[in-house]
């Protein structure tokens, strides 16, 4: 199984959109809908226009997994919407880590040194990937002033590269 993981445009906003609120909606039932996020319907301005990118993961030509990288600062980005389809995840096919290590060599690449997100509380998966690849839980308080927050978001982490 062969998985392809390149840069999204506005051209895949409706496959992304239909994964993630299917994930946010019907996955974890979190009141959240598409006119709460409206980066999804402006990928190429909210997120490429200001030194950002936007990944998915194809499997046969399916989109099973997103994830993207919000440019706030010089040297500061936030990881946002990261989400792999429930029948792709796991170890087995390594999607999120793969989402992952290609927005963390990104951000080395583009001289981001600190890494920072908010996730939800009933994320519990989300959780142990995001420590066990070496981000640290912060309060809230402690995130930069300019962190793009999220008003769903209660549990945020945040890791310095080198």
């Amino acid at each position: 199984m062969d998985i392809e993981i390149r840069t999204l445009d506005d051209s895949y906003a409706s496959q992304v959109i239909d994964l993630v609120l299917h994930i946010q909606q019907q996955e974890f039932n979190i009141a959240i809908s598409i006119q709460d996020q409206p980066d999804l319907l402006t990928i190429e301005d909210f997120y490429l226009q200001q030194g950002g990118n936007f990944w998915g993961a194809f499997i046969d030509g399916e989109l099973v997994g997103t994830i993207a990288l919000v440019k706030y600062d010089q040297h500061a980005g936030a990881i946002r919407k990261m989400f792999v389809k429930q029948a792709f995840r796991g170890k087995e096919y390594g999607i999120a880590q793969q989402l992952l290590d290609v927005l963390l060599a990104y951000c080395k690449a583009q001289g981001i040194q600190q890494v920072s997100l908010g996730t939800v509380s009933v994320l519990k998966a989300a959780q142990r990937f995001y420590e066990r690849n070496h981000f640290e839980k912060v309060e809230k308080a402690a995130l930069p002033a300019n962190f793009p927050l999220m008003s769903a978001d209660n549990v945020f982490y945040s890791i310095q590269l080198a």
